[in-house]
């Protein structure tokens, strides 16, 4: 994680033909970082049936804060009636080996 947090804002937005509203978060999600798409998240999210997708692929790096927002984001979405998809090319995290005795 970078000590300058002098950054751009984390995310950007652009609306797809299908009717989605595509959230593309970049650079680090940290506890810095986190409020501000949140905070646009939870506008996105405020209305009935939201349709996202939040594409996590330029972010190269994510906090216990940034984890919140995604997780955040799908409880509005859902409670609402509508949806979140996850867009990531990072493979998933290994599970734990099993143990031995």
């Amino acid at each position: 994680m970078a000590d300058n947090h002098t950054r751009s804002m984390p995310y950007r937005m652009l609306r797809t033909t299908g009717g989605a509203t595509v959230v593309t978060l970049q650079g680090e999600i940290d506890v810095l970082a986190a409020p501000a798409p949140a905070a646009r998240l939870d506008v996105l999210t405020a209305g009935p049936c939201p349709d996202l997708v939040l594409d996590l692929r330029p972010v190269s790096f994510i906090d216990c804060a940034g984890l919140d927002v995604p997780c955040r984001v799908r409880n509005r979405a859902q409670a609402r009636h509508g949806r979140l998809r996850l867009v990531a090319d990072s493979p998933p995290l290994p599970s734990d080996p099993p143990l031995r005795a």
